[in-house]
């Protein structure tokens, strides 16, 4: 994991911007997704039988975007393009520029919504395939989301999933409090894991399916894996200067 997390940190730096603690916040969440659970070809990523995930907290589109590219969906060398004029890496995810992509999110509370149609799409059609969406604790202030939750609750759509990444990172403004309870609540199965634990996080996705959506509150920090960014406010939408560059990737593990 830890060249992921490099290459992050270097395409930030590289392009003057990003969210780099967000994107390392959800890394272990993407690449177990991506590695072990979602059903998708990375040379044929738009294949009728496929899953879906749908990023709906964009604007960690780095941790996104060097899984895709670790696995084979675009060339790693884009990575370096990131943020610039003409590539297809913006700061946000595109859904008609890159491939993988099945959502255009980074407006909080749009991404949920967009999965859970995407769910009941596919119920429509009797379709084998599951859809994964990943939200920010952050983001569950949006109203949206939580009328998502009654809306997949109430079709009890078992074919989608909810991952919220509970990285504290909305505490000082709004305490969201027991976010497993509160979707319980909305009648959804809900289990807690440590969102860096890879094999608490497989268990979780692969769980026995029931006949109710489920929501995974996923444990994580905020700059996880770079000592210097670790629940630390300051890099929350900056990127590493050329001097500051050297000692994050040291302090990287």
């Amino acid at each position: 994991m830890k060249n992921l997390r490099e290459a992050i940190v270097v395409a930030a730096a590289s392009a003057g911007e990003g969210h780099i603690p967000s994107a390392l916040s959800i890394l272990d969440i993407l690449w177990v997704l991506y590695d072990k659970v979602l059903k998708i070809d990375p040379l044929h990523p738009t294949k009728p039988d496929r899953d879906r995930f749908v990023l709906s907290k964009g604007q960690g589109a780095l941790g996104l975007y060097v899984v895709l590219a670790a696995k084979g969906f675009f060339q790693h060398k884009d990575l370096d393009t990131f943020a610039t004029f003409n590539s297809i890496l913006g700061g946000h995810p595109d859904r008609n520029k890159i491939p993988g992509v099945e959502a255009s999110t980074g407006s909080l509370g749009h991404g949920f919504p967009i999965a859970v149609g995407m769910a009941m799409g596919l119920r429509v059609q009797r379709s084998s395939s599951r859809v994964f969406t990943l939200i920010g604790d952050g983001e569950a202030n949006e109203g949206s989301v939580w009328e998502s939750a009654l809306l997949a609750a109430h079709h009890k759509l078992s074919n989608l999933c909810c991952i919220i990444d509970y990285n504290h990172s909305t505490d000082r403004a709004l305490l969201v409090g027991n976010i497993a309870a509160k979707f319980g609540a909305f009648d959804w199965e809900c289990i807690s894991v440590n969102g860096h634990d890879q094999n608490e996080l497989l268990a979780a996705l692969t769980r026995e399916r029931t006949n109710r959506p489920l929501a995974i509150v996923a444990r994580t920090v905020k700059g996880f894996g770079c000592a210097r960014m670790e629940n630390n406010p300051e890099w929350h939408h900056k990127a590493p200067t050329p001097e500051q560059l050297p000692a994050l990737l040291e302090s990287l593990r």
